[in-house]
Parts: C-alpha cells; sequence; structure tokens
C-alpha cells in the first residue's frame, strides 16, 4: 500500500495505527491498542502480522463491525472479551524491534544453511548459511547444543514462515550470566560498546578539572549551604543534593540541586549525539551501562562530597506544613558536605534525639556539624510526610510492587543472596522533593515554551480493562474501588483486611492493577493540541517533566536547557521524545530480564528455595502464583509437577477453579487434593 494510501486510511477511520504487542506466551496471538482505549484488537496468527515483530508500529484495516468477533482471552485470570477484529497488519509503519535475538543453532542435513531458534519465542526461526557458523559446527554439531548465539534477520520473505538472517556473534554457554547478559541487550538494542576518542575528546582534557572563574561569576554560590547528598550506599553517579535550612518566620528554605550535565554536554556534539541516542543509562544486577562516559557520570557531573559542582537548583519558600511560598529556579556552585546513603538518613529518622559520632558516618565537612545535617534532614521528612499526604488525599495513586535485589561475590559477581528491597522514610523523603522538583521545572518549562515543552503523561487505564478488573474483584468478594486512583490508592491501603495474609493480597492486587495501566511517556506540548491529555493519571497532576536525572536520563538534560533558553524545532523535539520513550521502555525491560536471570542462577546455584505463594489466578493446564518471600511471579504448568495424579478444571459461575490430585507414597492410602482458585486469592 502506498503511504498517500495509508495517510488516507487512517484519516477516514479506515485504517488504526498502534503498537504490536505479542502474547510472550502465546506467541501466535498478538494485540494492537484500539485508539479509544476500548478492547484491544486481536491478530490471529503469525501471517496476519505481516512480518512484524514486538513493539513495531502497524496500521492494520478495519473491517465492518458485523465483521468482528468475540475473543475471549484469560488475563486477570478472569474471563475478558475482546472485541477481536481479526484481520492482517496492512503495513508496518516504523521498526522498533531490533531484529536481533539470542538463541540456539540446529544442524540441517543436506543443507546449505542452519537453523537459527531465538529464545523468544516471538522472533521467528531464521536460516543462516553455514559459512556464518564455527568452523567444526558440521562436524560436531553436538558441541554447540547449550551455546548461545546472535543473530541478526536481514530478510523475511512474504511466503515463508522462516526468516533469513547472518549469525553476529559467538556468546557462550547457555545459563551463564555474561553470555546471557549480552544477548538480552544485544536483542534490546542497548548500546554497550565503549565510548569512541571522537567522543572522550568532548570531555574537559585538562585533569583534574576545576570550575572557571567567568563561570562561577554567572551563578548563585551556595558553597557554603548545608547542601547533601542520599543516596543508595553503592552510588557513583550522584546526580542529585538536597538542602533545608529554618528561617526566622518559621518557614523553610529548601533546595533541589541538580547536577549541571548540560554545560558539559554542548548541543550538537558528538558526545551529546551519543547522549541522544544511548537515552538512558541500563541498570543491570551487576553492573551499569552509562548514558555518558564515566569520567562525567562518577567524577565530573557527579555531585560528590567535598568538591565543587555546577547544579542547576530550584529553591523554594516552604511552611512547615509543605505549602510553597515563593519559588527560584537558576544555574549554581555547591560542594556537598557530606554523601549520606538511605540507611544513614533513616538512621537519623528514627533516632531523632540521638548524637551521632563521626565515626557513625561518612567523611563530613568540618564546616558543617552533624547535628545541622541531622536537623536539616529532620525538617525535610517532616515536610516530606506533610507532601505526601497531601498528594495521595488529593488522587495520587502509587502501585509499588517488590523490588528484588541480590548480593553478589566481589570476585565472581555471582549472586549469593538474594532479598527484596526496604523503601523506608529515608527514600520517601528524596522521592517526594524529587516530585516537587520535577512539578515545578514543568510548570517552568510549559509556561515560557507552551509549544516547545518536554513533558510526561500518563493515561488513564483502559476503560474495559478496568471493567474487567473490577468485576473480578466484585467476584472474589474484594472492595476494591476503581473508578479514580483516588479510590484504588485507598482500597489497596485500607480495604484489604489486617490478617497475616493483607500484605499479600495487597502485592497481588497491585501487581494485577498495573496490568490495566498504561505506560507513562513523554511528548512535546506542541505536538498535542488538547491540555487535558497533558494530565499525569498516577500523580493526578496536570503537568509533569523529568528534571531531576540529567546524568541518566537525557529528557532531563533537555528539560535543563529548556530551562535555561529555547529551542527551536517542535518536529526535532516530538521525535525525540519518541526516542526516549522507546529506550526508557527497553532499559526498564533489560532491567527486569537481568534481574529474572540473575534469580534463575541463584536457584540453580544455591536451591531449591521454599516460600508460600499466593495463587494470582488459574487456567486449564497451569496457574499463576506470586512467591511471597522473593515478588516473584511465575506460572506452574501442571505437567512439570512430580506426584501429580490428575488435574480436573472447571468454572464456577466466571470464577475459575483447579482441582490437583496428588499420589500417594503408600497405595494403601487415598490421594490428596489440593483445591485452587483466586478467591480472596489463596495460598498454595
Amino acid at each position: 500500500m502506498r503511504t498517500e494510501d495509508v495517510s488516507a486510511g487512517l484519516e477516514r477511520g479506515e485504517l488504526i495505527k498502534g503498537v504490536l504487542r505479542i502474547n510472550p506466551k502465546k506467541y501466535k496471538e498478538a494485540f494492537v491498542p484500539s485508539p479509544d482505549g476500548s478492547a484491544d484488537i486481536f491478530l490471529d496468527g503469525i501471517a496476519a502480522r505481516n512480518r512484524a515483530l514486538n513493539g513495531d508500529v502497524v496500521v492494520v484495516k478495519v473491517l465492518p463491525p458485523e465483521q468482528w468477533k468475540v475473543l475471549y482471552q484469560n488475563s486477570f485470570c478472569f474471563e475478558r472479551a475482546y472485541a477481536s477484529r481479526q484481520r492482517p497488519v496492512v503495513i508496518i509503519f516504523e521498526q522498533k524491534h531490533s531484529r536481533a535475538a539470542s538463541g540456539f543453532l540446529k544442524f540441517l542435513p543436506n543443507k546449505n544453511f542452519a537453523m537459527f531458534s531465538p529464545v523468544d519465542h516471538r522472533i521467528p526461526r531464521v536460516n543462516v548459511p553455514l559459512v556464518d557458523c564455527p568452523a567444526d559446527f558440521v562436524s560436531r554439531p553436538g558441541d554447540y547444543e547449550n551455546v548461545l548465539f546472535i543473530c541478526r534477520i536481514t530478510h523475511w520473505p512474504a511466503d515463508n514462515n522462516f526468516a533469513e538472517g547472518r549469525l553476529a556473534k559467538t556468546l557462550g554457554q547457555a545459563g551463564e550470566i555474561e553470555p546471557e547478559t549480552e544477548g538480552i541487550m544485544t536483542e534490546y538494542d542497548v548500546d554497550f560498546s565503549e565510548f569512541s576518542e571522537e567522543v572522550l575528546n568532548c570531555l574537559p582534557q585538562d585533569l583534574p578539572w576545576s570550575i572557571p572563574a567567568h563561570e562561577l561569576s554567572r551563578r548563585r554560590d551556595l558553597r557554603k549551604e548545608c547542601v547533601f547528598t542520599i543516596d543508595p550506599a553503592t552510588a557513583r553517579d550522584l546526580d542529585d543534593a538536597l538542602s533545608c535550612k529554618q528561617l526566622s518566620d518559621g518557614n523553610f528554605e529548601v533546595g533541589v540541586h541538580i547536577a549541571d550535565v548540560s554545560y558539559f554536554v554542548e548541543e550538537g556534539s558528538v558526545l551529546d549525539q551519543i547522549a541522544g541516542k544511548r537515552a538512558t543509562s541500563v541498570y543491570l544486577v551487576q553492573k551499569v551501562i552509562p548514558m555518558l562516559p564515566r569520567l562525567l557520570c562518577e567524577e565530573l557531573c557527579s555531585l560528590n562530597p567535598l568538591t565543587d559542582r555546577l547544579t542547576f537548583s530550584v529553591i523554594w519558600k516552604l511552611s512547615p506544613e509543605g505549602k510553597i511560598l515563593s519559588e527560584w529556579f537558576g544555574r549554581t556552585v555547591i560542594c556537598s558536605c557530606i554523601k549520606m546513603s538511605y540507611d544513614h538518613a533513616q538512621s537519623m529518622i528514627e533516632a531523632p534525639d540521638k548524637h551521632f559520632s563521626a565515626e557513625e558516618l561518612p567523611p563530613c565537612s568540618t564546616n558543617h556539624r552533624i547535628h545541622e545535617i541531622k536537623e536539616a534532614i529532620l525538617n525535610l521528612h517532616n515536610i516530606a510526610k506533610q507532601l505526601r499526604a497531601q498528594r495521595f488525599e488529593s488522587g495520587a495513586l502509587q502501585l509499588n510492587q517488590l523490588k528484588l535485589s541480590f548480593s553478589l561475590d566481589k570476585e565472581s559477581s555471582m549472586p549469593q543472596g538474594c532479598y527484596v528491597y526496604q523503601y523506608q522514610d529515608s527514600n520517601k523523603l528524596v522521592e517526594e522533593f524529587m516530585l516537587l522538583a520535577n512539578m515545578a521545572a514543568a510548570h517552568q518549562i510549559y509556561r515560557t515554551y507552551p509549544e516547545l515543552a518536554i513533558l510526561r503523561r500518563h493515561p488513564p487505564p483502559q476503560s474495559k480493562m478496568v471493567d474487567d478488573l473490577q468485576e473480578f474483584c466484585d467476584q472474589m468478594g474484594l472492595d476494591i474501588d476503581l473508578n479514580s486512583s483516588r479510590g484504588l490508592h485507598r482500597s489497596l491501603n485500607e480495604n484489604l483486611g489486617n490478617d497475616e495474609y493483607a500484605a499479600a493480597r495487597r502485592e497481588v492486587l497491585t501487581h494485577m492493577c498495573s496490568r490495566a495501566m498504561q505506560m507513562a511517556s513523554y511528548f512535546c506540548t506542541g505536538a498535542l493540541k488538547d491540555e487535558n491529555s497533558f494530565h499525569h493519571y498516577a500523580l493526578n497532576v496536570p503537568l509533569y517533566t523529568h528534571f531531576t536525572s540529567p546524568i541518566r536520563r537525557y529528557v532531563d538534560v533537555i528539560v535543563h536547557r529548556l530551562l535555561a533558553a529555547s529551542l527551536s524545532e517542535l518536529l526535532y523535539l516530538h521525535k525525540l521524545a519518541s526516542h526516549c520513550n522507546d529506550r526508557k521502555t527497553a532499559s526498564k525491560r533489560v532491567q527486569e530480564l537481568s534481574s529474572e536471570l540473575f534469580f534463575a542462577v541463584f536457584v540453580k546455584e544455591c536451591g531449591p528455595l521454599d516460600s508460600e505463594a499466593m495463587v494470582m489466578g488459574v487456567l486449564d493446564q497451569s496457574f499463576d502464583v506470586l512467591v511471597l518471600r522473593y515478588g516473584v511471579q511465575k506460572r506452574i504448568y501442571c505437567n512439570s509437577l512430580e506426584g501429580l495424579k490428575a488435574v480436573h478444571f472447571r468454572k464456577v459461575g466466571k470464577r475459575p477453579e483447579m482441582t490437583l490430585v496428588w499420589e500417594q507414597a503408600d497405595p494403601s492410602k487415598e490421594s490428596t487434593q489440593q483445591v485452587y482458585y483466586p478467591k480472596q486469592l489463596s495460598v498454595c
């Protein structure tokens, strides 16, 4: 179909454009979101996708409603009806998938090519020429049965289920952390190469670097103020700092000070181009793939203690209740007096009357007493509690899921243990002021550049999914209000009982509610005409952006530039926002896969692990559980359970129910039965 025909079809509503989502557990099923946010569009079978891969932007043809059919998709573990408008993809509007995959080689006798089978079944099998394979692959194919390779698809004929491609690299043994990690990063198009000499030449060459006198004269000098950082203990890229002092009138001067990355990353430079392409740092379990060279991330931009650093600051005058009385934005210079961990700050919050000695804390500037720092943290904590309460009272929603963390061997980086990360009051303190700074930056740039501001929007959840989830909760006797973000937040925090499994029910329902949510995304205000669509659903605020992490997010660098001066091209900003969305999504998925990989290796090396699990949902031959000790979701397939004699599945009304019949070691005893169903989210 010609480009002009596609454009005309989209305008008439005969064609629909959207991001293709392929079911990872049933790779023959794919969906495109409906523009009105109602039921998804279902694409049945690989041929219907017209060679599009997961994440590609595709255009599909809308058939007359009388040709639609209803598909029942078991999601949220209850029947969810899609108005299925089954049809093929007309064109791939934009290839988002990297067309690279990790997988295994299979020898095919009497063929001049081998078969590459991707680990991700959503990617087709690929014919690769034997010349790409290892020299002894034909004579010793068995040696490579467990070896991971990287393959890139070069062509996929329209009349063939198999694609054509070339082997790019031999990774190593499957199941080992480094080969698996490289495979994940390659598939998600993460640039983990070393920075080129051309890029490094953009950095200051005369080291150690000091702030030029003329730059100091242009900035507000805050080096004598009590400014400090609070970060994870292992953090090396410190891009935000805080300050707080009480004024004579009883109010507070509170500052958020962000590393001035834009000073070092000159717009249009090679360094700027590579940072824009990477768009985000990628945080794996064992390492970080930085957006910027380490000299910037960990040295010149990082707000390291006892060192003069360039910053972009927002400083408020706040009442004790957190009301903003005045606000100032500008470029500044600071000298952080101490690098505190979340645990250090938490210890002060938990023991406000304790006298902390120098030995209990990291090195501290002699210009500021420990008592002064503690008072600042306690004041920030008290204001943060007020801000947080006001946010949730105003309708904000937080769906925090359990985050699995690992302790690693210092030599091998192999997992030695795992635990659920504890989110403390010190984390909440920092979060509240970062949110406040991001909202302030959003209003500032939108007020000044209404057509050029880069903001972050979060649409409300899809109405069909909300209705289905509400129906499910009602059937299960769960008192959940999904009519608004405020109602949902209150339900999750107040209506789930106080027995020993209340927290587990809350975690399971948080997972299920998260599935109904749409993704937040960056956008240029000139590309959306309806200001109501700028709204951020979870935060329940009209304007929001990212300003506080320019070391690891390129959008923040642009926001810093917008705060300092106007940019010119609307189309550039729209494409930039789209690219940053893609890289942020890929980064998040890579981070999740890295955690899954380390957990699998940990279980393999240290398992088996015992933990209670809560049944989230039941299918006919499998059931989904949340492993309570680790916050990990798993699908349990009945045919993989040892000692299982029989499986009986039925529906009681719309509620699925599964009975497992187990063999007894003593034949004289009757078989035992377990009944699983998501009524009150049963425990197994």
